[in-house]
């Protein structure tokens, strides 16, 4: 089990903090809020956008939907857009992100899906796969990721990538309030 503050922790990682204070500045200044439904990164993107202060000015919460029945359940997910497309899907990246925002009530949602190893892959989806969607209003943005590296550096990358499309959103100004 990896401790915080180890090298290679997402949050410790300077990249993904200076990232993080961008999302926090675009976010607070913009006056949005935002929900996360991360699946892959396991609540990385909630712990990297509530490690700085003021996060309470605009995180209103998160779901870690590691298994389907969560994503069903908790996120309202259809099961069968998970049977045709698959939990590693584009698609249901994006209902996540649409189910955090609802759940929670905020702007904006980040869904997170993918596979980050070492097992799972397949060879139309291997390790590192990795599906990210902002949602907000009618705007539905999704990025189809294939990251190298072990479990821990597509756990991260994902982060990192998550952030980055964030502070690019909102920088656009598509992270208009519903």
């Amino acid at each position: 089990m990896r401790q915080s503050g180890m090298p290679g922790d997402p949050v410790d990682d300077r990249v993904t903090r200076d990232l993080a204070a961008l999302a926090t500045e675009g976010l607070l200044a913009a006056g949005r809020t935002v929900a996360v439904a991360e699946s892959c990164t396991g609540g990385g993107v909630c712990e990297a956008l509530t490690a700085l202060p003021g996060s309470s000015g605009y995180f209103l919460g998160g779901v870690v939907a590691y298994g389907n029945a969560s994503k069903i359940r908790d996120l309202g997910v259809p099961s069968d857009l998970i049977d045709s497309r698959g939990a590693v899907s584009r698609e249901v990246a994006e209902e996540m992100a649409a189910g955090a925002m609802r759940r929670f009530g905020a702007d904006i949602g980040i869904g997170t899906t993918g596979i980050a190893g070492p097992g799972g892959g397949t060879p139309g989806k291997p390790v590192g796969t990795v599906y990210i969607a902002i949602v907000s209003g009618e705007v539905r943005l999704s990025y189809h990721l294939r990251l190298p590296g072990d479990r821990d550096a597509v756990r991260g990358a994902t982060v990192r990538r998550v952030l980055d499309r964030l502070v690019s959103f909102l920088a656009k100004g598509e992270g208009g309030r519903r």
